[in-house]
C-alpha cells in the first residue's frame, strides 16, 4: 500500500494546535513527523521505538506523545553497552518514570562477560561496536535474548516474559547528520537479520510512502529524517522539553555534541551553557565545518565504518 497526502484531509483534524498563526519550518516539521508516527502506527504492528537517550530521539518522544494524545503506545528499547556515560542511564530511567513509559533494555551479556569489548583491550572500536550495539539490539529485537523491563514504580529492572519479535522499530536518525543516514528513507525495510541493502530503498516522491513489504521485512521507521541539528535544539526550546545537562557547557569549557559510550565520545570546544547559547552558536556556523559526529573515535576508524556498521543493523 501507498500511502501520503491524499489522507491530508482526515489527518487535518489533528493538527488544531495552530489555529491564530500560519505555520512556520518548525510547525511544518512536527506535522510530517506526527504523520509519519501515525502512518506507521497504522500500517505496522508490533513495533518499538528506540531510545539513545539523546537529544534527536528525545525529540522524536516527545513527537510521539503529541501524536497519540500524551501516550506512547511503543515499547521503548534501548540497548545498554554497559559503558554508556553514567548521566545518560539516570535521565533515562528518571524520565521514564516521569513520564510512565514502557521502557525495555537489552544487552550483549556474552560479549561483556567475554571481556570482547573496546575497552578491555580484546577487540578494536568497530568490532566492539557490532558486539555490544549491533548485536545487542538485533536479538532483542528478535527476542531471542532476555529483555528487561523498567518497573516504573519501584525502580528496577525485571526479565521481561515477552518475547514476541519487533517487525519494524522507529528510529531519531537524521539525513543531515551523518552520509549513510542520508541515504535512508522514512520507511526503509531491512532483511530478516536486519541488513541494509542501500540499493533497494523505495523512492519517496511528492510525499508518497510506500508500507506494503514482503513478509519477514524488518522495517526502520524515521519520522525525524528531514530535522537538522538546528531544528532539534529550536524545537527543544520552544517546546521546553527536558534534555541531559551533559549537552552544555559545565564551566571546563567543552560539552557533548553527540552522544555514545564514553571510551569513544570526546566532548568539543564549546562555552554553551543552555539550550539558547546552542542555538546561537549553531546559527553563528562555528560548526559549519565540523562534523556533528566529530566526537565519536569510532567513526574515525576508516572510511565508511559507519555506513558499514549499519549495513549490519547499526542505528
Amino acid at each position: 500500500m501507498v500511502v501520503g497526502k491524499s489522507r491530508n484531509k482526515r489527518m487535518r483534524t489533528s493538527y488544531k494546535t495552530i489555529t491564530e498563526r500560519p505555520m512556520d519550518y518548525l510547525d511544518k516539521l512536527e506535522a510530517q513527523s506526527v504523520y509519519i508516527l501515525r502512518e506507521a502506527y497504522r500500517e505496522f504492528k508490533n513495533l518499538a521505538m528506540l531510545w539513545s537517550i539523546g537529544k534527536d530521539s528525545t525529540v522524536m518522544l516527545w513527537l510521539a506523545k503529541k501524536a497519540f494524545f500524551g501516550h506512547v503506545p511503543f515499547p521503548l528499547v534501548h540497548i545498554d553497552t554497559s559503558y554508556k556515560i553514567p548521566a545518560m542511564i539516570e535521565y533515562r530511567n528518571r524520565l521514564a518514570r516521569e513520564w510512565k513509559l514502557n521502557l525495555i533494555v537489552g544487552q550483549n551479556k556474552q560479549a561483556l562477560k567475554d571481556k570482547l569489548t573496546f575497552p578491555d583491550g580484546q577487540v578494536d572500536r568497530i568490532t566492539c561496536c557490532k558486539n555490544l550495539k549491533s548485536e545487542a539490539l538485533k536479538h532483542t529485537l528478535s527476542g531471542e535474548w532476555a529483555r528487561y523491563k523498567l518497573d516504573n514504580n519501584s525502580g528496577e529492572f525485571f526479565e521481561h516474559e515477552d518475547r514476541t519479535s519487533y517487525t519494524g522499530v522507529i528510529v531519531g536518525v537524521r539525513a543531515d547528520e551523518e552520509g549513510s543516514r542520508s541515504k535512508e528513507r522514512y520507511f526503509s525495510p531491512r532483511d530478516k537479520n536486519n541488513d541494509w541493502d542501500i540499493g533497494d530503498q523505495p523512492p519517496e516522491l511528492w510525499n508518497q510512502f510506500k508500507t506494503d513489504f514482503a513478509p519477514g521485512t524488518h522495517i526502520r521507521i524515521h519520522p525525524l529524517l528531514d530535522w537538522t541539528e538546528l531544528n532539534i535544539w529550536e524545537y527543544l526550546e520552544r517546546e521546553n522539553i527536558p534534555i541531559i545537562p551533559i549537552y552544555f557547557d559545565n564551566g571546563s569549557g567543552t560539552r557533548y555534541r553527540s552522544l555514545g559510550c564514553y571510551p569513544c565520545t570526546k566532548p568539543v570546544e564549546s562555552s554553551a551553557k543552555n539550550v539558547k547559547e546552542i542555538i546561537e552558536e549553531l546559527r553563528s556556523g562555528k560548526f559549519a565545518n565540523i562534523a556533528e559526529r566529530s566526537g565519536r573515535e569510532q567513526d574515525k576508524d576508516g572510511g565508511g565504518t559507519l555506513e558499514a556498521l549499519r549495513r549490519d543493523g547499526y542505528m
